[in-house]
């Protein structure tokens, strides 16, 4: 794999916790059923009820509204009609497949989920009329597709300075700092990622969101995927539901080494809480979520440094998640509560804990297969300042009286 910047580990880890990484193609599936990937795209949507000032989204951005507009940067605000009109006749070589894996081959600008909305909608017919997407084609069959998109770009550029750590023609990946809103919403029209990106990048105008791929939370700092072209964010979507993108995080959590050691694999499904809207709960309703506690470092005896792998990308899943083995992360004022203090802490400790304004959660690796040139990347990036100091003050005589 090819790593473009180096790993800045700030402590060493402990052998004694070390696992085989979780993999990172799991799942794989060419031709994905219809209602799952209906499904994932209705949890993409679910997810915009959160983007809030204090939402916590870490999970893929909805592509549903992906168009075909040409590369004119529009003016803010303004809702251009895009109009659709294409035809195919179906080969040979693909006589025999699914109307929507023919129609995704063909109609490449657009995502599988808006394929398939269109083949049920009618927008996408076959010889004339309208099919399940499931039926096989034969050749010189006709899919038709005719469509007419409006094309929104409402979020206005603002100057505001952006940590760019790796970028070529096609991809973009940002180090979003704490406090940083990923894209407007209830409550934050301006100030966000997204409007940086429209000014340093002012031909992300054409792109849902600003080409983003996936989301972290106001409070989470770490790293961000971003598509620079169609096809190139599309791509990307699509190998992040099929788990070929992945995401390690480092957290520091309220629990002691051996215990936490016990749950290296968390298998929990979350749903969103019944009552309270905006959380996020462990629940036997909810969907698939797993989270992988790939190494454990202990900070001191009650406190330690994880480094986190999701499987899949649940809303608040690494918070949730550490909240349902009763390890909260430090700092989060959500779903820690008074666990995040345990006994035998100085009142050095106990302070830092207290005051840390916001989860200790950092999105440090980021991994994905370029788009364009096939070639594995990973990027990564060291912790922030304030996680830094928050580990020194933990561990602070730890390591000494460790060694005696």
């Amino acid at each position: 794999m090819t790593t473009h910047l180096p790993p800045n580990q700030s402590l060493d880890t402990d052998s004694s916790a070390q696992e085989s990484p979780m993999p990172n193609n799991v799942l794989k599936n060419d031709e994905p059923d219809n209602q799952e990937m209906i499904d994932e795209n209705t949890d993409a949507l679910d997810n915009d009820d959160l983007l809030e000032e204090d939402s916590d989204i870490e999970d893929e951005i909805d592509d549903s509204d992906i168009d075909d507009g040409d590369d004119e940067v529009p003016v803010a605000g303004q809702a251009i009609p895009v109009v659709v009109d294409m035809t195919h006749i179906v080969t040979e070589d693909q006589s025999g497949l699914r109307i929507d894996k023919v129609a995704s081959q063909v109609f490449s600008d657009f995502s599988r989920v808006q394929v398939q909305g269109w083949i049920t909608d009618g927008s996408l017919l076959y010889n004339g009329s309208v099919q399940r997407p499931k039926v096989r084609v034969k050749a010189d069959d006709v899919l038709h597709l005719s469509t007419t998109l409006q094309q929104h770009s409402e979020d206005q550029p603002e100057d505001i300075d952006i940590d760019v750590v790796y970028e070529d023609d096609d991809v973009l990946v940002i180090n979003k700092p704490v406090g940083m809103v990923v894209h407007p919403g209830a409550g934050n029209q301006t100030g966000t990622l997204v409007n940086a990106l429209l000014y340093h990048y002012p031909q992300q105008h054409h792109l849902p969101r600003a080409g983003l791929v996936h989301r972290i939370d106001k409070d989470t700092s770490g790293l961000l995927l971003i598509g620079k072209t169609k096809p190139a964010q599309m791509a990307l979507m699509e190998q992040l539901k099929d788990k070929s993108v992945y995401r390690h995080y480092q957290c520091v959590v309220a629990g002691d080494a051996a215990s936490l050691l016990r749950h290296r694999r968390i298998d929990a499904p979350i749903g969103r809480h019944r009552t309270q809207r905006t959380k996020m709960t462990v629940m036997t309703a909810g969907r698939e979520a797993v989270t992988h506690l790939l190494n454990v470092t202990p900070l001191n005896e009650n406190y330690c440094l994880l480094d986190v792998g999701l499987e899949t990308g649940r809303t608040h899943q690494i918070r949730v998640h550490l909240s349902h083995i009763t390890y909260p992360l430090v700092g989060d004022r959500v779903y820690g509560g008074r666990r995040q203090l345990r006994s035998g802490l100085s009142e050095a400790q106990r302070q830092a804990i207290s005051n840390f304004p916001r989860q200790a959660l950092h999105a440090y690796t980021l991994g994905f297969v370029h788009p364009t040139t096939g070639e594995d990347v990973e990027v990564t990036t060291p912790l922030p300042e304030d996680m830094q100091q928050l580990i020194a003050v933990l561990s602070n005589g730890y390591d000494d009286e460790y060694d005696k």
